[in-house]
């Protein structure tokens, strides 16, 4: 019980310390939201995206752990996201928006500075989320916007949108630098440097000023069965493929640890899109977001014990 208390104080409060902080501070202020978010998704990103995978080792077999980890359990979750839509009789347009509300998640704003929290003594775990991220990145633009898309019968990959990610050329532009050992001079690492320091409370704050203005009503038993997918289901896949693929230590917790984050912002985007359910889908990010400060916390705890 001590330790459950120790990460609700020392790794979950900070998260939502900073989020609330995000939200009081846009409602006073009506932060520029765009603003914020091309920041996040242009400069701090990025940044810590180079930074990690330059200082941090990652051999091909780790690699490869977590790749077929990723593929298994994305496969696993948007299966039972497909078989749970087709149990529960849901119209195409909630179907859609279900199965992204379960199979994406926040894994930057939200998974990047909690797995920074987790691993300050090891940052072999926050260089595996940052695999992770890059992961959701991928299926973010292909599985879902191809599964809100299919609503109006536009099913194509997003490839542009893929490329034109900035965190996708951070990432090998750091592993060209790490392979070649290619030294940084200090006057260009130490900015670097602040400007991935800074990341933790820049992407919270922002993530707090876009759930500033919480907006509940209609919930539905379908609406907490996507709640419960992301936050309950997705983390029980995770410890079965763990299991299947014999993965253990730091790299079976950060895995772990990394299914268990809430519902990403994308899902309600591309809701709003293309009108599948739009509403629902804001108000799951932001109600799994909130009681994710619950679940997130008994995983971290959960990790310990089990990896």
């Amino acid at each position: 019980m001590t330790i459950l208390f120790q990460i609700l104080l020392q790794i979950i409060f900070p998260v939502f310390f900073l989020l609330g902080l995000g939200a009081l501070l846009h409602r006073l202020f009506q932060f520029d939201l765009q603003a914020l978010s091309r920041l996040l998704t242009y400069l701090f990103l990025p940044t810590i995206i180079f930074a990690n995978i330059y200082q941090n080792e990652m051999t091909p077999s780790l690699l490869l752990d977590i790749g077929g980890f990723l593929l298994i359990q994305f496969l696993l979750l948007a299966t039972l996201a497909h078989l749970m839509t087709k149990v529960f009789k849901m119209d195409k347009k909630l179907a859609s928006t279900f199965k992204n509300s379960v199979v994406l998640n926040n894994s930057g704003n939200f998974g990047l500075p909690v797995s920074q929290l987790v691993f300050q003594a090891n940052p072999i775990g926050a260089s595996i989320q940052i695999m992770v991220m890059m992961f959701q990145n991928i299926i973010t633009y292909t599985y879902g916007l191809m599964t809100a898309a299919s609503t109006e019968g536009k099913g194509a990959m997003n490839i542009k949108e893929i490329l034109k990610t900035p965190i996708l050329y951070a990432l090998v532009l750091g592993l060209i630098f790490y392979s070649f050992d290619i030294s940084i001079p200090s006057y260009i690492w130490t900015p670097l440097e602040n400007i991935a320091d800074a990341f933790l409370a820049v992407a919270l704050i922002t993530l707090g000023a876009q759930v500033a203005y919480p907006k509940l009503e209609n919930l539905s038993f379908i609406f907490f069965l996507g709640i419960a997918g992301r936050l309950i289901i997705a983390p029980l896949t995770a410890i079965a493929v763990i299991a299947l693929l014999g993965i253990e230590g730091t790299i079976a917790q950060a895995l772990f640890i990394a299914s268990s984050f809430p519902m990403s912002r994308n899902s309600a985007l591309f809701a709003l899109m293309y009108r599948n359910y739009e509403d629902y889908a804001a108000q799951a990010v932001l109600v799994s977001t909130l009681l994710s400060s619950v679940t997130v916390t008994i995983v971290i705890y959960a990790s310990r014990l089990l990896f």
